[in-house]
């Protein structure tokens, strides 16, 4: 998918944003347009502020010049713009491929819009073929890890668990400090259930299903932008 057609959904989802708005601003390749262009509107005089959802992300807001808050100082937000891995005609989403989707879920849940921005291809007819990225607490790895699989079995789940690692070959760490368990499922039929369930397992900090969060998705094709929900 051309770089061009991703900024295009970016300057799009831009373009929704107007004086005086608190943003929650994502993580990920296509989101960085999106952090791109508000840096651009602000050197040219417009008045927001923005809260990251990375560390990567702060680092790139700072770098544009646009002025940047917390949670606990703006707890109520206007709008996120944020990426998405995969997502369905419901908005439903699976997030986490960059490790940031713990943060992107509370920015996102405090936020009285969010709208995705990704490439064509993310839009599936059922969730699952991207893996589900769940974050776990380092202690008890293995405890909780085997608590996954029953679930998994409990719902006819099947595929592999596989701890992220690095470049290095060390566990990959989130920002938060914790593990993640990517689940290889290759559909989810039932993405609800799977995902009220993944929170009742001690040791499980958050998962990349995101659900009832979405209000709108702009997607960039090769046939042009394509416009999901309410924009």
């Amino acid at each position: 998918m051309s770089d061009n057609l991703k900024r295009a959904a970016a300057e799009r989802a831009a373009s929704l944003v107007s004086d005086g708005m608190r943003l929650g601003l994502g993580t990920g390749s296509t989101a960085a347009h999106f952090v791109a262009a508000i840096g651009e509107r602000v050197r040219g005089g417009l008045k927001v502020v923005g809260v990251p959802t990375s560390e990567a992300t702060r680092a790139q807001a700072e770098r544009e010049g646009i002025p940047l808050s917390t949670l606990d100082e703006t707890p109520e937000l206007d709008l996120t713009v944020d990426g998405a891995d995969e997502l369905d005609d419901e908005l439903r989403l699976i997030k986490g491929g960059g490790g940031a989707h713990l943060r992107e879920k509370i920015v996102a849940s405090a936020s009285r819009r969010m709208i995705v921005i990704a490439d064509g291809s993310k839009r599936v007819a059922k969730l699952g073929r991207f893996p589900l990225p769940i974050e776990v607490a380092p202690f008890g790895l293995k405890v909780t890890e085997i608590a996954i699989s029953k679930l998994f079995s409990s719902l006819d789940l099947s595929g592999d668990l596989r701890l992220r690692q690095s470049a290095d070959g060390a566990p990959f760490i989130t920002d938060g400090g914790h593990f993640i368990l990517d689940a290889h499922l290759g559909r989810i039929e039932k993405p609800n259930v799977l995902a009220s369930t993944l929170n009742y397992i001690p040791g499980v900090v958050e998962h990349g299903l995101f659900l009832g969060l979405a209000t709108g998705a702009i997607l960039a094709t090769d046939q042009g932008l394509v416009e999901l929900g309410q924009i």
